[in-house]
């Protein structure tokens, strides 16, 4: 790889780390739904306007925005609302990887390898810790919120891989630009986030935005819209077209420490020793997802 896209790489973990700040700080005031409408209304418009629609048929269009759009943002926003801390969110957001491989296992009746199963049950034994633990340190109450905050989050994972797994047959059967497939499906989703920001968060949420907006809430909205959105998949897009998948997947994995390490600068979270215990166990287990063939492969030859 190129120092050039070295860096690109670099950036692309750093934008997508402090996202969730971004997306904390906006839900401060915001709430999830309506962050979601206006999120996707920034990233499609006035773009859609001067991109060309995806020639894919219109089912997959909308399967690809519901799945990695819709369904993982509405869980997210949701599950951060109701107490996900940010960093905590960007690591719980990772269990995308062994969904996708069971997706995919089941869509696409592709094999799952030794070394990923051993890596999705290292990930599930420290997600388990990290979930134990927000239970055992609340009050009935806001263990509660944060059981629920948890458990969306995993949702939010679940979709994006379900989305992955879209992406993976648009890609087989009629590849298109992904700037393109962003932009579209942001204009897709914009009107179910609108509708249940009507329906769930009243009917005047978007008047009550306008009345309390704040220049951090301008800027979380444009940060999540244009850096995380147009910016990171572009980028992202960029490396995958020009390097294998398994050379870029694992950059990915830098993410969970930039989200922790943001939200304890920015937003002073804090990790106890019983979190930080689950958090490496599920870096272990992606970790070994990715890279576990190649240390089966000396145990064997030994």
């Amino acid at each position: 790889m190129s120092a050039l896209d070295m860096g690109r790489a670099l950036l692309i973990v750093l934008i997508w780390g402090v996202n969730f700040v971004a997306i904390k700080i906006g839900l401060q005031h915001i709430p999830p739904f309506a962050l979601g409408a206006l999120r996707f209304a920034a990233v499609a418009l006035p773009a859609v306007f001067f991109v060309a629609r995806p020639r894919l048929p219109w089912r997959w269009l909308f399967a690809y925005a519901l799945c990695i759009s819709f369904g993982q943002f509405a869980f997210l926003f949701i599950g951060m609302r109701l107490g996900m801390p940010a960093g905590l969110a960007s690591l719980v957001l990772q269990v995308s990887a062994p969904f996708t491989l069971i997706f995919s296992a089941y869509f696409f009746k592709e094999s799952v390898k030794s070394h990923q199963i051993i890596g999705m049950l290292i990930s599930a034994v420290g997600l388990v810790c990290l979930a134990s633990y927000s239970l055992a340190q609340r009050s009935p109450s806001q263990s509660e919120v944060s059981w629920i905050g948890f458990t969306l989050t995993v949702c939010a994972g679940a979709s994006w891989a379900l989305g992955n797994v879209v992406n993976k047959h648009i890609a087989r059967s009629s590849p298109v630009p992904l700037l393109n497939l962003v932009i579209w499906g942001a204009l897709v989703v914009l009107p179910f986030f609108t509708i249940s920001a009507l329906w769930f968060e009243g009917l005047d949420v978007f008047a009550r935005i306008a009345v309390q907006f704040t220049w951090q809430d301008v800027a979380a909205i444009a940060y999540i819209a244009y850096l995380a959105t147009i910016v990171g998949y572009v980028l992202w897009g960029g490396l995958l077209a020009r390097y294998p998948a398994s050379w870029i997947a694992p950059i990915t994995l830098m993410v969970p420490p930039i989200g922790l390490t943001a939200g304890f600068v920015l937003l002073n979270e804090h990790l106890m020793g019983w979190q930080i215990f689950g958090i490496v166990v599920v870096m272990v287990g992606l970790l070994f997802n990715v890279l576990g063939h190649h240390v089966l492969e000396r145990l064997q030859r030994r």
